[in-house]
């Protein structure tokens, strides 16, 4: 399970994961300290991993591979700590609040998930946020008391 999450399929999905990567972690793991993102990061990786073997488990011609689930924890792990930071997606040059991304992003996951179509594993993705909910739930109530606090103005 962790191994897989070293390979990627081609050149895109490494470069996407690793931008991702680049622009989340690095502000994360100075604000987080290094053995807390180094544990979120493992965590992301081997559960979005768990999740997708159990929902694949009898489906012999599935495969899958990469970063994405454990990039998809630390992208939600920043967003607890700060929901209201702007974000451009790229390429589309609107800036969105982080919170109002990580709503789109997972809605977006979810319905794609249930399409089960081409070759991007959208559980990994959800179960990464998820895991990265969860780690920030866990090792910082306080941190996540207060997102949910402004998921509230927002959703008003």
């Amino acid at each position: 399970m962790i191994l897989s999450g070293f390979v990627h399929a081609d050149l895109g999905h490494l470069l996407f994961n690793m931008v991702t990567f680049y622009f989340f972690a690095f502000p994360l793991e100075r604000f987080m300290g290094t053995i807390p993102f180094l544990i979120l990061y493992f965590a992301g990786l081997i559960f979005s991993h768990a999740c997708t073997y159990f929902k694949q488990r009898n489906n012999p011609e599935y495969a899958s591979l990469g970063a994405s689930g454990a990039i998809s924890a630390v992208l939600f792990a920043f967003i607890v700590y700060f929901p209201t930071t702007t974000l451009m997606i790229i390429p589309i040059p609107i800036p969105i609040p982080a919170i109002v991304f990580a709503i789109g992003y997972v809605a977006y996951s979810y319905w794609a998930s249930l399409q089960s179509r081409g070759r991007i594993n959208h559980d990994a993705h959800l179960c990464g946020a998820l895991s990265g909910l969860v780690f920030v739930a866990v090792s910082d109530p306080q941190a996540f008391a207060e997102l949910l606090k402004t998921l509230g103005t927002f959703l008003i």
